[in-house]
């Protein structure tokens, strides 16, 4: 990784740049999640970008200022990468927060939306 690569996510942190600031973003979220693990389903590579992934893991810490909760996670990203010089010097994270929001019990759906997703209601 480039010393002053920059991140761009679609949940918070929404934007961070530099190593030091990377590496507290894992810090947490393997504090959260400390079986975290990411499986690469694809791997697409065109021009100077690379795209990636899955993850799964068990929130038992606290997570982004949350308990934990003891529950499996799955979560669907798509994380696209600029290299420059063999280095990542900025990538973007794509993933559905709402699905991980749910997992975790932080909010339910609606009668609305169990009729649309009754595979996600247990």
């Amino acid at each position: 990784m480039a010393p002053d690569y920059i991140g761009r996510f679609t949940g918070p942190p929404h934007q961070l740049q530099g190593l030091e600031n990377l590496k507290q973003l894992f810090i947490v979220g393997r504090e959260g999640v400390p079986d975290w693990h990411e499986n690469i389903e694809n791997i697409i590579a065109e021009g100077d970008k690379v795209w990636v992934r899955t993850n799964t893991g068990t929130n038992t810490g606290e997570f982004f200022g949350l308990a934990p909760t003891g529950k499996k996670i799955t979560t669907y990203a798509v994380d696209i990468y600029r290299i420059v010089n063999g280095k990542i010097v900025e990538g973007w994270s794509l993933s559905d927060r709402s699905l991980l929001l749910k997992q975790l019990d932080i909010v339910e759906y609606t009668e609305r939306g169990k009729k649309l997703y009754p595979e996600d209601v247990k």
